[in-house]
């Protein structure tokens, strides 16, 4: 299992979902990807916040919606080291601040920041609790990526922030795509949307759970109330399907390749 106890600062470290049904939600994704999402005994007063957990390590966060007219989505954090620096960064680089800097109890500090582009990011200073315990397995994050249509201004953006590399690849159906590198490790992606997305679908972080086998994943989230908006497709890292819970929230699945597997262990991921 891939297990984690820290994470590099410009890390990726943990998701959590805003809904508008957090019990039906916990049902959903709990069907889905095997989640335990128990209410506990810090969840009223942190605003009904609750932490999933698969195998006893927790995985991601589940909290009901806080602002009128805020949509259901999942949301990415980064882990920094210096919230204040990092957040007076993003506003010097044209970001935007849409939650002050605030303390989770005795876990850590977040704030939530849009890009130049308007897509959402979180930013999480760890204290006593440093991010998800499982990633890189089913049911388990395995990959974070930003959907935009000004990859070269998020390049600009996120290296001047976060101190993030952007190394492009020349992908096999056309285009280039963007991983992003911290002290040379990959630790996200991005994707140029023109072209590849409706219009109206704005720039956005995108959260991929792993699964070993992506049309069966598909086919329970359908039963459970969730709609396909995309594939099952075959890309070089694995087959991906995009879908939506049935609240309203998108989210990706993937069943890596044998090659991405192999490569993963190889790193030790």
């Amino acid at each position: 299992m891939s297990e984690r106890t820290s994470y590099v600062p410009g890390t990726p470290c943990w998701v959590d979902l805003a809904t508008p049904d957090v019990e039906g939600a916990a049902r959903f994704y709990g069907e889905l990807f095997g989640w335990d999402v128990p209410e506990r005994p810090n969840s009223a007063e942190m605003g009904g916040y609750r932490r999933a957990m698969k195998n006893g390590r927790d995985v991601a966060g589940v909290m009901p919606l806080m602002n009128e007219g805020q949509p259901p989505a999942w949301t990415t954090y980064v882990s920094v080291d210096d919230a204040e620096a990092i957040g007076e960064a993003i506003q010097e680089n044209e970001g935007t601040m849409l939650t002050e800097l605030m303390p989770v109890m005795s876990l850590g500090r977040m704030a939530i920041f849009a890009d130049p582009a308007g897509a959402v990011f979180g930013i999480w200073e760890p204290a006593d609790f440093h991010g998800a315990e499982l990633v890189n397995e089913p049911g388990t994050v395995g990959w974070n990526e930003l959907s935009t249509r000004d990859p070269e201004g998020a390049k600009a953006f996120y290296s001047a922030v976060l101190g993030w590399e952007p190394n492009d690849i020349e992908m096999k159906d056309g285009g280039t795509y963007t991983e992003w590198l911290v002290d040379g490790s990959q630790v996200g992606g991005m994707l140029d949307m023109r072209g590849r997305m409706p219009d109206e679908i704005p720039p956005h972080w995108g959260v991929y759970f792993g699964t070993e086998d992506t049309d069966a994943t598909v086919e329970k989230a359908k039963a459970a109330g969730g709609d396909v908006l995309f594939g099952p497709m075959d890309i070089e890292p694995g087959r991906f399907a995009t879908l939506k819970d049935p609240y309203g929230a998108f989210f990706n699945v993937m069943q890596p390749s044998e090659e991405l597997l192999a490569r993963m262990a190889e790193e030790g991921k």
